[in-house]
């Protein structure tokens, strides 16, 4: 719920004027796209059952030789392992509206334009920001593998690995905020903005005055949010109504039922850069909830978020480009070429971006590579734990050759099936010596890897099926910077307010968070 109050206050620009009542998601979301399809499928049996009943033994025979094609076709594609299993299930269980989704899921309706025209920014792009001289002779880099790593992740796009780049990490939104608006006070070229969520309210109030300032003094502000929000954030003219203010803005690709498929492609990134000197990354959106002058989850929202200024400042700029520009005839560039100036921080930035598009799961194999490369400890914060089979057997082995494996979660959950969900992994996780806390005074919304004092990724990829394989992510992964002994004292602080996971605490679980869980497990690579 927002806060009304916020309204009142003269540095809050307010521009809503009508909202929605969020039962939408019902035409827009999978998930009701589903419960649809099943009754199409209840529908398809009761008419067989009035009208075909002499029939009857012959659709079911059509029907089973239906789902053995159907199951040939799924084990022969290149969908993923676990996905495989949900949609073989869903096949058995409802051959004909499983088969509907299926194929309209891997037809693409809209995504394919959405995936040539991503992909044509990205290699229209590659190699704009050359990788500096000298940075990976750095022998540390190469007895770490962090060479290698570079290398893997380059085929995906343009992910320099930058030395003079000074990183700030804020430990809660608030700080995060704060410091947004000092930045954007400063801003003397241009401002650039997109977010996955966008609400009306105290935080996008402050902002959104600003940018209205900052483009009325000739200042480019461009502003991006994900389509999403026109479910039940933001009215549908939105993007109309914040251009009178003379503020670039669009909507990455709009919510349309069953038009396009597309509407599973989200832009999960949030990024906020400023003349290319500075740049902000992590899981801290633009609404109320995110610095607590709002509490839907709990007492308290536990987020995080970096500060870069210097070198590493190039790649953010970038990133955002490339999704700008997909929808521009004549894409340029120049703010990506912009110098950030001079920057004495020590250690080693990658900035990098995951996209749904190409074969790369960069998301998954970073976090893959951490845990496969800790010698001590790599701590976690996630929101959501909703794994494939790959993240699984890497956290658990990782553990098992005793890495002192961390996971922290929400103690108060923003989606209850996802959070009993989550649970489902408790029991094999804990079992290999994975240690699991969840965070008591509300929800964490923190997506932060910390390993052996000298690693680091903070982002905005969780640890489900959504964020590793069907979303647009970023993050940033850093190595041996200052700020690192910041990130493991805050994941220490923080676990000082967390309850720990034990055989016993699982056992006496509610049995509906047991029930759900369990039966969406078999479904977790559709949420």
């Amino acid at each position: 719920m927002r806060d009304p109050s916020a309204f009142d206050d003269p540095d809050v620009l307010h521009l809503e004027t009508k909202r929605k009542t969020g039962i939408q998601w019902l035409l827009f979301s999978r998930t009701g796209q589903v419960a649809i399809l099943l009754f199409i499928e209840l529908l398809f049996i009761i008419v067989a059952y009035v009208w075909l009943e002499e029939s009857l033994g012959y659709i079911v025979i059509v029907e089973n030789i239906l789902a053995i094609a159907v199951i040939i076709y799924i084990f022969n594609s290149d969908i993923n392992g676990s996905a495989k299993l949900t949609w073989t299930f869903l096949v058995m269980l409802f051959t004909i509206p499983a088969t509907v989704l299926l194929f309209y899921s891997n037809m693409d309706f809209g995504f394919r334009k959405l995936k040539d025209r991503s992909t044509y920014m990205v290699e229209k792009s590659r190699g704009m920001i050359p990788q500096p001289d000298g940075v990976l002779d750095d022998p540390d880099l190469k007895n770490d593998n962090l060479v290698n790593l570079n290398a893997y992740i380059n085929r995906s796009g343009t992910f320099p690995l930058f030395k003079n780049t000074e990183v700030t990490y804020f430990p809660v939104g608030e700080e995060k905020f704060e410091a947004m608006l000092t930045e954007l006070e400063k801003a003397e070229s241009f401002i650039f903005l997109e977010y996955f969520i966008v609400e009306e309210g105290y935080m996008w109030g402050r902002i959104l005055k600003i940018l209205a300032e900052k483009a009325r003094q000739g200042v480019d502000v461009r502003f991006m949010y994900d389509g999403f929000c026109d479910i039940s954030k933001l009215p549908h003219d939105y993007p109309k109504r914040v251009r009178e203010l003379g503020i670039k803005c669009r909507k990455f690709t709009p919510v349309r039922p069953f038009i396009t498929t597309s509407y599973n492609y989200r832009d999960h990134r949030k990024i906020l850069v400023i003349d290319g000197r500075v740049a902000f990354n992590g899981g801290v959106n633009l609404a109320d909830e995110y610095i607590n002058r709002t509490e839907p989850y709990g007492d308290h929202w536990k987020d995080c978020a970096v500060m870069l200024r210097g070198d590493a400042v190039r790649s953010f700029t970038l990133m955002f480009l490339q999704m700008w520009n997909m929808h521009e005839d004549v894409p340029s560039w120049d703010e990506a070429k912009v110098e950030p100036g001079p920057c004495a921080g020590n250690g080693y930035v990658m900035p990098y971006c995951d996209t749904p598009v190409d074969d790369y799961k960069v998301g998954r194999d970073v976090y893959a590579d951490i845990l496969y490369r800790a010698d001590r400890y790599v701590h976690i914060m996630t929101p959501y734990l909703i794994l494939d089979s790959e993240l699984d057997t890497a956290l658990r082995f990782a553990a098992q050759r005793g890495v002192d494996v961390k996971l922290m979660l929400p103690g108060v959950p923003d989606k209850k099936g996802a959070y009993s969900l989550a649970k489902t992994h408790y029991r094999t996780l804990i079992d290999a010596g994975v240690k699991i806390y969840e965070y008591t005074p509300g929800f964490l919304h923190s997506k932060v890897f910390v390993s052996d004092d000298k690693t680091a990724v903070v982002g905005t990829i969780n640890l489900d099926y959504r964020s590793l394989y069907h979303h647009f992510e970023c993050a940033t992964y850093m190595y041996r910077t200052d700020c690192i002994p910041d990130i493991e004292r805050d994941f220490q602080e923080a676990l000082t307010r967390c309850r720990e996971v034990t055989h016993e605490t699982i056992r006496n679980e509610k049995l509906s968070f047991k029930i759900v869980g369990t039966i969406l497990k078999v479904i977790a690579p559709m949420m």
